[in-house]
């Protein structure tokens, strides 16, 4: 009998594989066909004009990238600003969210709310309000001057400084509401029984409640990890020119120059780094946890 069940149990992937494959379930298929191809076509379109120059296939624009060092320095310093603004939102984020994770449901969906507001308001106007605040002369200086924390200004605006200030803001709740999702899941009782068995306060909390709330560790990660490879706004702007990313060379190449190659390239170039990223991750995400 159990050889019987066994048996069953095999072959019934096989018959849904079957099933799935019945002509009379195609038309199904199509709006998610559609769909896949309407995503698809866009990168497929931008391959190909990587590859051409004059009208002829070429690999004049990756042998640019290859030979010009200013596109490793503008490769390098998007990828330190990511990591960097990354790094910071996971710092602030996990106590944020572990804090709210903990706090009475009608408090704790207030405080999503607070985290939620800055996206109530646009991102160019919160990218100007820093702006305002990181001028030599604007509210954060005379403050730490007033207060005699410091002797003369500080240069923040138009820096990497202001540009990850600006940019780790607006990342941090990309990061709190998948981790708060995450959190959410975990039993309480499975800290409560470390405290039972003799581990302190910060021991449960390190050993049992953090490695289960991994998975929402590094989806908010990789999500703004990857966002911020592709910000323009803000580094455009609290950058003052001192910074330059992917994506304003990008613009550049398009509207100073009409370069639609050499910008189909790069843009070749972040989605590789973007898939790259997410196989990473995949990989250092133990299976059992991701399931």
């Amino acid at each position: 009998m159990t050889t019987g069940v066994a048996a069953g149990r095999a072959a019934a992937p096989a018959a849904d594989r079957g099933r799935s494959l019945h002509p009379r379930h195609w038309p199904f298929a199509v709006p998610a066909v559609l769909v896949t191809l309407v995503v698809l076509l866009p990168f497929l379109w931008l391959g190909l004009l990587s590859f051409t120059d004059g009208g002829g296939l070429s690999l004049v624009h990756y042998q640019r990238m290859l030979e010009n060092p200013s596109y490793a320095a503008i490769l390098g310093d998007t990828v330190l600003l990511s990591l960097l603004v990354t790094a910071i939102v996971i710092v602030l984020g996990i106590p944020t969210t572990y804090f709210i994770v903990r706090q009475p449901p009608w408090l704790a969906t207030l405080m999503l709310a607070g985290v939620a507001i800055p996206f109530w308001t646009s991102l160019l106007v919160r990218t100007y309000a820093w702006m305002v605040l990181l001028q030599r002369r604007g509210l954060i200086n005379t403050w730490l001057v007033d207060l005699g924390i410091i002797d003369r200004p500080l240069r923040m605006a138009n820096s990497f400084t202001g540009t990850t200030i600006g940019m780790v803001h607006i990342m941090l709740p990309f990061f709190i509401f998948p981790l708060y999702s995450a959190m959410r899941q975990i039993d309480p009782d499975m800290v409560k029984a470390a405290r039972s068995l003799g581990a302190s306060p910060s021991r449960a909390f390190w050993d049992v409640f953090l490695p289960l709330a991994t998975p929402g560790i590094m989806a908010g990660g990789l999500l703004s990890f990857v966002l911020c490879l592709g910000f323009y706004v803000t580094p455009q702007l609290l950058g003052g020119g001192n910074v330059t990313t992917i994506s304003m060379k990008i613009q550049q190449n398009v509207t100073m120059y009409s370069e639609w190659g050499a910008s189909s390239a790069l843009g070749v170039v972040l989605l590789v780094l973007v898939v790259l990223c997410f196989l990473a991750v995949q990989g250092l995400v133990p299976r059992r946890l991701r399931q």
